[in-house]
């Protein structure tokens, strides 16, 4: 999301200035599931940044990275998976952790999920909708709008537990991860071995296939 600057210096227009706004912008990036609950958020980066500079310097994948993040086991078709995924747009990279549409349809089914999928991601487009409803951004300075957009987050949060409209924490449960001491060079190489698996395609298109049997079985027009 673009979060409009009214009151940016004009010295640094020119880095929060994009040629599709005409205005300056600082980027949110949000991770939030349908209730509207936001689990993840990272906000600071320059407007004039695209989708990738921000998942590049953003913190979304660390905990999975450092092994401080626990598996969340479950099964599509009879495959098992051990990471959950985030639906996202065309932009961004074909890596496990992401679950895009089909940009060309070739089928009904093809077609059912991109519809689904399109469906699905407009609940993050309606959690942006709130958060800029609720508070433009009118300061000179980049900390005090970093903390206000934070803040305005978790009481975000606890507007939604407090209606009782997040269904996350009954969703599942999950085994606490165990801490193992570990040397550098072992610390170094599990990184780079989850960095593997994060980036996989293989897993990303085995995964989007098996979400596409699994919508399509589960349509109502049976």
């Amino acid at each position: 999301m673009h979060w409009a600057w009214a009151k940016c210096p004009v010295a640094w227009r020119g880095q929060y200035m994009r040629g599709d706004h005409s205005h300056p912008t600082i980027m949110l990036e949000v991770v939030a599931s349908y209730d509207n609950w936001i689990w993840h958020a990272y906000f600071g980066v320059a407007g004039s940044n695209n989708d990738i500079n921000v998942l590049n310097s953003s913190n979304l994948f660390n905990s999975m990275l450092n092994e401080e993040m626990p598996d969340v086991p479950y099964h599509i078709n009879g495959v098992e998976y051990r990471r959950g995924y985030y639906l996202a747009d065309d932009i961004y990279p074909t890596w496990a952790a992401f679950v895009k549409g089909f940009s060309s349809v070739v089928d009904k089914k093809h077609s059912y999920f991109t519809k689904k999928h399109a469906e699905a991601r407009k609940d993050v487009e309606r959690t942006f909708g709130i958060l800029q409803g609720r508070q433009p951004a009118r300061s000179y300075e980049v900390n005090q709008m970093r903390r206000l957009m934070y803040t305005c987050i978790i009481i975000h949060n606890i507007i939604i537990e407090d209606n009782g409209y997040n269904l996350a924490e009954n969703d599942w449960v999950v085994e606490p991860v165990q801490h193992i001491q570990r040397t550098w060079i072992e610390r170094c190489d599990a990184r780079a071995r989850r960095t593997r698996e994060l980036r996989d395609r293989e897993v990303y298109e085995g995964l989007r296939s098996e979400l596409v049997e699994h919508l399509w079985d589960l349509r109502d027009d049976l």
